[in-house]
């Protein structure tokens, strides 16, 4: 395989907001990454796949104290996690950032429970089109543990000194899952609680009634932007065209179960 030239990508946004990805993960697990800068300290938002260091990568933007936020423990989001000093995530995702699942890999096969959501994955296939660097082994790769600092519960507070944003918790995509809001600009940083894209909503972990809660949740919000786990951000009417497509899926669904 290619190596890559380099692993993260970034686009800095408005209002001290930069977003770094993985170019060469498969879309699928494309982790948005967000930065946001505060007065006294700063904040990280999920950490990607781990395959590459995003401390070293980004280390131009870590120059403050930096609270790290990860919004649930999916490979996607927590892989990094490992590489920061403060990591912080709901008590419902801890133990699965102390022991994650290490079986999960980035050789994904077809029986995999993610290729019900991957149309290209008709046989096992690698999750990624280039490597780090010289001598790494995919089939090898594995999810490093990470040992939480702090536990995040709904109404908690993060204060970076000029902005502050409050936990959301928003399960359904995992028990666990957070958001972060600030109400004074009406920005949300939603997780896999929901974004621009088809919800991954039959997975381990995942449960229906929850989820059916936290999008009546959001839909009601008065946000004005998005920023997703995944895809592109956008605003309160397209949250709202999102959130209905589902929830009129789900209650039916709901609804023929009994």
């Amino acid at each position: 395989m290619k190596i890559a030239e380099r692993w993260f990508e970034r686009k800095t946004l408005a209002d001290g907001v930069t977003l770094l990805w993985e170019p060469h993960v498969h879309p699928l697990l494309r982790c948005n990454i967000w930065h946001v800068q505060g007065r006294e300290r700063d904040l990280l938002i999920d950490t990607g796949m781990g395959i590459a260091s995003l401390r070293e990568a980004a280390r131009d933007l870590f120059g403050k104290p930096l609270l790290t936020v990860v919004t649930h423990s999916h490979l996607d989001h927590m892989g990094g996690a490992h590489e920061f000093d403060c990591c912080l995530c709901h008590p419902a995702e801890a133990a699965s950032f102390r022991q994650p699942d290490q079986e999960v890999g980035l050789v994904l096969s077809s029986e995999h429970w993610l290729a019900a959501y991957c149309d290209d994955l008709d046989a096992p296939r690698l999750m990624i089109d280039a490597v780090p660097h010289a001598g790494f082994d995919p089939a090898a790769w594995r999810l490093q543990p990470a040992s939480p600092t702090g536990l995040l519960e709904e109404g908690a507070v993060i204060d970076l000194g000029d902005r502050v944003f409050e936990v959301l918790h928003l399960p359904g995509h995992s028990p666990g899952s957070i958001g972060l809001l600030e109400r004074r600009s009406g920005t949300l940083f939603s997780g896999d609680a929901v974004y621009d894209d088809i919800l991954l909503d039959h997975i381990p972990g995942a449960d229906l009634p929850d989820y059916v809660r936290t999008l009546e949740r959001l839909r009601e919000l008065p946000l004005t932007t998005v920023h997703g786990g995944h895809e592109p951000s956008f605003g309160r009417q397209r949250l709202r065209e999102i959130a209905d497509h589902y929830l009129a899926r789900w209650r039916a669904e709901l609804q023929s179960a009994g």
